[in-house]
């Protein structure tokens, strides 16, 4: 083979000469003083990636996009930076996608995106089509002859072929080709950076093996698992309900790929019994993973306790629990190492992660976050609590679905006690669905648990419920903010007899250890009989396994009233529980227009003289009416972005799809308080070490999540200029205010300390 001609800077830095070379370098010495050669990066990219794209019919175009993606590290100047960046420990500061990107749009088309944005994110496929048409002729001959010099060392970059390497599939008549396009690209661009991202870091250090296991293989293992599980525990009225429930999953699961949907009441065991359906279903089709999402983190640590039960074994985990609190993907280089160490992708049998992770990453345009979505294809996607995706995002959250379901082999499952009628909605018109539990209804019926008071009319203060409270001796209180529930806490702590058992507080101003530990004092309590209020956001009430007499729960919508009520006598063990109902004169709401709606359809269907929210006939209207009061498919931001989509303008879907409105921001709190010094050790090493050189440093905000508290940008920017807050990485920061033992971050304690500036919070 002839050698490549570039100007290289010799390793005497005694000044530039041309001469001919016979390797081309992709990455700079590791730590055993070897370079990264570049036709075998850009051949290791391209298998890992065509692997990762044959699970959707798409491995030849994604093995080309990964030959390709690096052909501009062949210029000579690219060449020259790298060597004089490994001298000094800089960085190259020299562009190279652009020639890569140029080869490959004859045979990619709009998908040669993917290799113009492998490192700073999707762009739309106008800005791509401005880019190269603008591009002057002497640009195009540069990328042209640096494509001629990686080409005597990989000559198959050329892919002198008659037609593209496009699936034939993307022009299908199916409802979603509108938006296949985009699906495909996303998925393509997901196989480029994950496989990019895995040949680089097997060069500068011990590459991770890939999981050979599949999650089908463990089927046996986890009935094993749950047999013993259930014969270690104490016996509930409600085991055989849930004995029901389980044996239709496993029924079900047996059926083919497509949509699924298991309505079930709450405390009927949906957990365990979606997890069967999904290691059971993944064996039936010889699918490789199931990626399990729900609405709160809370909820994530939980679920992911129970299957690290029914599926770990030591020294080989199954179960990868993925919530990053961090924001890390942005644009910062300051932070580029620490975001591609810290992104997780998805390579486990068994993810449990939130709606927020897989959604937002689903439709970023950041390789960070995108670059698990081909983990996706030919996998079980199982969406608890589905009734929590917000409203004003449902068409394009539906309409990607379909696609996964339609065009990349994946199996969804929704499961929900309070079953949403996606069914109404122009994304799943005429999509065949499967009912896990093919007749609900009596199920419903037979696990009527609760009876519901209303304290509507007049409007109770907070003060009024929190004297109600205190008198109550188990009891559980869900509201709307965290500002409320914080104030309840206060006043039940001061009107509830300290003898009259604990008091206790749930919100996300708590760290995650902090929340981990409430809940458990709070099952401890209840089944030891002692005497316990327990004041919470709604993060408890999708999920949370904890069985009250007694629940109040602020007015709100329907589908949140009967969550709340599924903590309410959940094993059955009362002859009735009580929820209590109440619509507190000077208590919060989110403010969302969403909201309102769903408020509005509730008042048309529950109450006083009308049904109770466990009724399904009744939650069947209110959704179509919900949904007919924000004109959810005709206008709105979940109609924008569908639009976006069609019109491949990712970065304008990344800036309007947000899942969650208010923008919280991460904090690391000092909680427990005797490990701070645990806390101070992996904040330092966030900020200061150099994670090229840190074997565990993707390991870092994993042990720091029990550390992590959110609270809303706002607050987090006046925290910053008073000194109760320092920044870490990313957006992340370290709370250095007061963090009450009870309460978390509690605005009402942000008063003046030492010379900090006072700020109303």
């Amino acid at each position: 083979m002839s050698a490549a001609r570039c100007s290289v800077l010799p390793t005497d830095n005694e000044g530039l000469e041309e001469r001919d070379v016979d390797e081309l370098w992709a990455h700079s010495v590791n730590d055993r003083g070897v370079r990264h050669r570049l036709a075998d990066h850009l051949r290791g990219t391209a298998a890992r990636a065509r692997g990762f794209g044959d699970a959707f019919g798409a491995g030849d175009l994604a093995w080309y996009l990964g030959l390709a993606h690096d052909v501009g590290k062949g210029a000579c100047a690219w060449q020259r930076g790298l060597l004089a960046a490994e001298a000094s420990h800089g960085h190259v500061g020299t562009d190279h996608k652009l020639a890569g990107t140029w080869l490959a749009r004859r045979i990619a088309g709009p998908f040669a995106a993917c290799i113009y944005g492998h490192h700073g994110g999707l762009c739309s496929r106008d800005e791509l089509q401005n880019i190269l048409l603008s591009a002057s002729g002497e640009m195009i001959g540069g990328w042209e002859a640096t494509a001629a010099v990686v080409a005597k060392l990989v000559p198959e970059i050329r892919c002198d072929i008659p037609e593209s390497l496009i699936p034939a599939w993307l022009n299908g008549e199916l409802p979603g080709a509108s938006t296949a396009p985009d699906m495909l690209a996303r998925m393509l661009f997901s196989t480029l950076v994950d496989a990019d991202f895995l040949d680089t870091e097997a060069h500068f250090s011990t590459a991770r093996p890939a999981s050979d296991l599949s999650i089908g293989d463990l089927a046996d293992r986890y009935e094993e698992r749950r047999a013993g599980v259930l014969a270690g525990r104490p016996s509930a009225p409600a085991d055989g309900m849930r004995a029901e429930v389980y044996a239709q999953a496993v029924a079900a699961a047996s059926g083919p790929q497509g949509m699924y949907r298991l309505a079930a009441p709450t405390g009927s065991g949906k957990t365990i019994a979606a997890g069967s359906f999904a290691v059971n279903h993944a064996r039936t089709h010889g699918l490789r993973r199931v990626v399990l999402a729900v609405p709160f983190i809370s909820i994530t640590e939980q679920n992911a306790a129970v299957y690290r039960r029914l599926l770990d074994e030591p020294g080989r985990p199954v179960v990868l629990e993925h919530h990053s609190g961090a924001d890390l993907d942005g644009k910062d280089a300051q932070g580029a190492w620490w975001r591609k160490l810290a992104s997780e992708n998805w390579d486990a049998p068994f993810v449990v992660t939130t709606t927020a992770q897989l959604f937002q990453s689903l439709f970023s345009n950041r390789p960070a976050a995108m670059r698990k979505l081909h983990r996706l294809a030919g996998s079980v996607i199982v969406l608890d609590e589905v009734q929590a995706l917000p409203d004003r995002l449902l068409i394009p959250i539906l309409s990607a679905l379909r696609v996964l379901t339609e065009r990349f082999s994946a199996t969804v499952l929704l499961a929900s006690a309070t079953q949403p009628s996606y069914w109404r909605l122009k994304p799943f018109d005429g999509l065949p669905v499967h009912d896990v539990i093919a007749d609900p209804g009596p199920l419903y019926e037979r696990f009527r648990r609760v009876r519901y008071e209303w304290l509507l009319d007049p409007q109770p203060s907070l003060a009024d419920i929190a004297a109600m409270l205190a008198a109550e001796r188990q009891v559980l209180a869900v509201v709307n903010t965290t500002a409320d529930s914080a104030a309840l806490h206060r006043l039940v702590r001061e009107q509830r007899s300290a003898s009259f058992g604990e008091c206790l507080h749930l919100s996300t101003r708590m760290g995650a250890q902090h929340r981990r530990d409430v809940i458990e004092q709070g099952r401890r309590l209840l089944e030891n009989k002692e005497p316990v209020a327990m004041i919470s956001t709604q993060l408890i009430e999708a999920g949370v396994d904890i069985d009250f007499p007694v629940v109040y729960r602020a007015w709100a919508p329907a589908d949140s009233l009967q969550q709340a009520a599924g903590r309410a006598n959940r094993n059955a063990r009362l002859a009735e529980g009580r929820v209590v109902i109440f619509n507190p004169s000077d208590g919060g709401q989110p403010a969302d227009s969403s909201y309102n709606a769903a408020l509005a359809a509730t008042r048309s269907y529950f109450g006083p003289g009308r049904a109770d929210p466990d009724c399904l006939e009744e939650l069947d209207r209110y959704y179509p009416e919900r949904y007919a009061l924000q004109n959810l498919e005709r206008s709105g931001m979940g109609a924008d972005i569908e639009k976006l989509r069609r019109e491949l303008d990712f970065p304008q879907i990344a800036e309007k799809f947000r899942l969650i409105e208010d923008h919280t921001v991460a904090v690391a709190v000092p909680y427990p308080a005797d490990d701070k010094l645990r806390l101070a050790g992996l904040i330092g090493r966030l900020r200061s070490a150099d994670p090229r050189a840190a074997g565990d440093a993707r390991h870092l905000l994993r042990e720091l999540r029990p550390f992590l508290a959110t609270i809303p940008k706002a607050l987090a920017r006046k925290a910053l200029a008073s000194g109760y807050a320092e920044p870490v990485i990313g957006d992340l920061l370290e709370w250095q205010g007061p963090y009450h033992p009870e309460r978390g971050i509690d605005p009402a304690d942000l008063t003046e300390v030492g010379t900090k500036e006072v700020y109303v919070w």
